[in-house]
């Protein structure tokens, strides 16, 4: 089993760097070559992703949707405490299956991680 862990520091929206994080991790996640323990950490801007409510593809959205199949698929996914402290959605409701993380948790994944990408 590979150990991935993506770290993604991109805005939900105004670049597609957010989205590509999204679509290699569900390629990952959906594979069936080799058993994947899957985790992606958000940080800076990219917290805002946790947010429900998103509008579906059809309207220009869709990263709601692609979040909740990869925690379907059993990736963990956690929000930077202190990006989302800063943007002020620390104690706003989330996504089902995301929670806040730590820097803490973050540098005991990358030591777990076989492979850590960046976004």
């Amino acid at each position: 089993m590979q150990n991935i862990l993506i770290i993604v520091q991109a805005p939900a929206y105004g670049s597609e760097r957010m989205l590509s994080a999204l679509r290699l991790a569900t390629a990952i996640a959906a594979q069936e070559i080799e058993t994947v323990d899957l985790r992606l950490f958000m940080m800076s801007d990219s917290v805002t992703v946790g947010l429900p409510m998103q509008p579906p593809a059809a309207a220009g959205g869709g990263l709601q949707q692609m979040l909740e199949d990869l925690v379907a698929h059993g990736a963990r996914i956690r929000l930077c405490r202190t990006c989302a402290l800063a943007r002020g959605i620390l104690d706003l409701p989330l996504i089902s299956g995301i929670s806040i993380g730590t820097l803490t948790e973050l540098a005991e994944w990358t030591l777990a991680a076989d492979k850590v990408i960046s976004f």
